[in-house]
């Protein structure tokens, strides 16, 4: 095969002015800059940077170091990125004791954060899982508040040469490094104690191209930098009459961990995730090189960055993708609780009645987007909307009656709506803002095979059952990326589990503030004996790292599955030194964070060797 063939040519990246997508990516770091600064000389994909004195070998430098560079190297380095470096407070730091606090600015965030309030989303340090930095300056308050998991330095970049700057400084230096887009980040991915963070926030140029050719496509197709937001897109959509596979959360960042990682959203039984839409890539690599991926350049990167993971292979500057005609999207909503049903056991039929039904919505090219959740005492509550791509009303009403039939025989008094909504999917949406929370995911991909067996499925909803009645939220979304609906796109690193998956389910536990080590390493065993169910009745299947468990055992099959060994080879040969680390992330085995308060899967600690 093609691949086989390419892997030894991989020590040298072919750059590629042509691929330039955007005027802040011909602003690029020159051989003559790195001159000036040692620190910034580029590196090479077939050796491994040589150690700057004192250097620990084994670890990265952290704060405190006789090799940690010191303020005035910093201030070097700030000056050749044109005082692109940050080194900023944590937001909540205004809520405790100390130089940082501000009651005024301590009531906003406790009290007048809204869903359209930007400052979280537009703050350098902020991930949106609390508990990922290692339970140390939350909100509310709770114990103390210190830097914990963040990182100590961020370059707010604006140019490629910027990211390429950062890029060498950490490699040369020995200095952890991590990549944050919009931290809408539930692993721990866009945090890292002592490191220096490339935020790509700000890279937000768009362009629409009404020709566009790349390998066997030739079409239209839109072209944006990284830090696009969804709800930015879908304005850009309404404007262009056009449609690109988006998420369908609109704060999440295009081109961060949701493209590579697979990206699934309103369109993904129709087009497939949002990957497979994906014609090229803008990329400054470990070496500090900028260099094009497409099918024809860099062909190796290219299959890796489309589904192998996030924090990886190197920093996306821009992306080109498809774009489709506009289409309309309808959605029909569900509802139901233990309260307006006769009893408990019709609920739980009616929950398997819906899930074995759903499997008919994305045979449709729709999806399903349900919750089902514990409120005490043996009483629990549903909800989930069905939302088809270019089907009308009346047709999605037609599609749902045989459920809604269903539903009523057992004695569940719901109405097939009539007249559900319908709505352009790339119309204008409004700003939106988020906030940080303590929800932790875990996540298992559900194949065709246990719809298609009486037997397995009553196992299978037999096991979700039990996971809620323990108290656990369960958030399943109802999508079928399948070989066929990714068309083009299809040759590429996404999880294979995606493939075969007819729900990507979700067990949602609470890490509240305060937990201690222990509690939260009791909490994980005791939700892990309900994942292991589910485990064992999706045999050979997978989870989706985006809403999956950072702790997930076997993560390679779970996060990557047959397409590990190829991944960890292109990341070997494009990344000698392992620069980009992230937990469960390719290659991320041969390092650990040695966590300071024992509070599992945190960041919160140096990263060193596992052998160290």
């Amino acid at each position: 095969m093609m691949h086989s063939l390419l892997l030894p040519l991989m020590g040298t990246l072919l750059p590629f002015v042509n691929g330039i997508n955007f005027p802040f990516e011909s602003t690029q770091l020159s051989e003559s800059d790195t001159l000036q600064n040692p620190s910034l000389q580029f590196g090479s994909t077939t050796t491994s940077p040589k150690p700057y004195p004192n250097a620990t070998g084994s670890c990265r430098n952290f704060p405190g170091d006789a090799s940690w560079p010191s303020d005035s190297t910093w201030a070097g380095f700030n000056t050749s990125l044109s005082g692109a470096l940050l080194k900023p407070t944590p937001l909540a730091a205004s809520c405790y004791p100390g130089p940082s606090y501000d009651s005024a600015k301590c009531s906003f965030l406790l009290n007048n954060v809204t869903g359209t309030t930007r400052i979280y989303n537009d703050d350098p340090l902020t991930e949106l899982a609390q508990w990922t930095q290692g339970g140390t300056c939350m909100l509310p308050v709770a114990g103390n508040c210190t830097v914990g998991g963040y990182p100590i330095y961020v370059v707010n970049v604006t140019s490629v040469r910027q990211i390429q700057g950062a890029v060498n400084f950490a490699r040369n230096r020995n200095i952890r490094v991590i990549i944050k887009n919009t931290g809408h980040d539930f692993g721990g991915r866009s945090v890292g104690a002592g490191s220096l963070s490339i935020w790509t926030h700000y890279l937000k140029d768009f362009e629409f191209l009404p020709e566009y050719s790349q390998g066997n496509y030739s079409g239209k197709a839109v072209r944006f930098g990284s830090g696009l937001e969804a709800w930015e897109l879908y304005n850009y959509m309404e404007d262009n009459n056009i449609t690109v596979v988006a998420p369908g959360y609109t704060a999440v960042g295009m081109g961060g961990g949701w493209i590579l990682n697979g990206g699934h959203g309103y369109l993904t039984s129709k087009y497939g995730v949002g990957s497979d839409s994906v014609l090229s890539m803008q990329v400054v690599t470990a070496d500090g090189r900028f260099v094009t991926a497409d099918s024809e350049t860099n062909e190796d990167l290219f299959w890796a960055l489309r589904g192998g993971g996030g924090a990886t292979f190197g920093v996306v500057t821009s992306i080109v993708m498809k774009a489709f005609p506009p289409i309309n999207v309808t959605n029909s909503a569900l509802a139901f609780t233990t309260s307006t049903v006769s009893d408990v056991e019709t609920f739980w039929q009616g929950l398997s009645i819906y899930y074995r039904f759903a499997k008919k919505v994305n045979d449709a090219g729709g999806i399903g987007f349900s919750y089902v959740y514990p409120l005490g005492n043996n009483t629990f509550s549903f909800t989930t909307t069905s939302t088809l791509p270019g089907m009308s009303p009346s047709q999605v009403n037609t599609l749902l009656k045989p459920l809604y039939t269903d539903l009523n025989r057992i004695g569940i008094n719901v109405t097939n709506p009539v007249d559900p909504p319908t709505t352009l999917y790339g119309s204008h949406r409004p700003t939106i803002g988020d906030r940080p929370g303590n929800a932790r995911y875990r996540s298992r991909l559900i194949p065709k095979a246990n719809w298609a067996d009486d037997a397995l499925w009553n196992k299978t909803m037999a096991a979700i059952r039990s996971a809620i009645e323990a108290g656990y939220t369960f958030h399943g979304t109802l999508h079928s990326p399948t070989l066929e609906v990714a068309g083009s796109g299809r040759d590429s690193a996404v999880n294979p589990s995606w493939r075969r998956a007819v729900m990507h389910s979700m067990l949602l536990g609470n890490q509240p503030v305060g937990l201690t080590a222990q509690e939260a390493t009791d909490a994980d065993t005791k939700i892990q004996t309900y994942m292991n169910k589910w485990r064992e009745l999706t045999p050979g299947e997978g989870s989706y790292m985006n809403e999956g468990d950072p702790g997930e055992p076997n993560w390679q099959q779970s996060f990557f599955g047959d397409h590990y060994p190829r991944l960890l080879e292109i990341k070997k040969a494009v990344d000698p030194s392992d620069l980009f680390w992230a937990q469960t992330s390719v290659g991320s085995e041969g390092w650990a964070v040695k966590v300071v308060d024992g509070y599992p899967n945190t960041q919160n600690g140096r990263l060193c060797r596992v052998s160290a």
